[in-house]
């Protein structure tokens, strides 16, 4: 119905950058909400960055400084640039979008999950 696919994850050295994006398909009538989550091993999924549809943005206080996120509305698509990267932010990295679906349906889509490696 609606499918989420990441890209863009990698190695990366500390203090590096990347750059991920997440483009959503299927039956779209509108996007809300999108943001991004990451899981370390071990520990708890944790909110990233999101971005509303007004483009009012939310991040994650370890992250903050260091990352943003932008939209594309048009394309359905999500971006997370990373910068300064530690080997604490070593996780996979989530996106996630509030779909109104072509039905009328409201739902939250999860993206597979992307791998971010942070070597020191």
């Amino acid at each position: 119905q609606v499918q989420l696919v990441e890209s863009g994850g990698g190695l990366v050295q500390a203090g590096g950058s990347l750059r991920l994006s997440c483009v959503a398909s299927g039956s779209i009538f509108s996007i809300r909400d999108m943001g991004w989550y990451r899981q370390a091993p071990g520990k708890q999924r944790e909110l990233v960055a999101a971005i509303t549809s007004s483009g009012s943005t939310n991040f994650g206080d370890s992250v903050k400084g260091r990352f943003t996120i932008s939209r594309d509305t048009a394309k359905n698509t999500v971006y997370l640039q990373m910068n300064s990267l530690k080997p604490e932010d070593t996780a996979v990295y989530y996106c996630n979008f509030g779909v109104t679906t072509g039905r009328g349906n409201w739902n939250h889509y999860w993206g597979q999950g992307t791998q971010v490696t942070v070597s020191s």
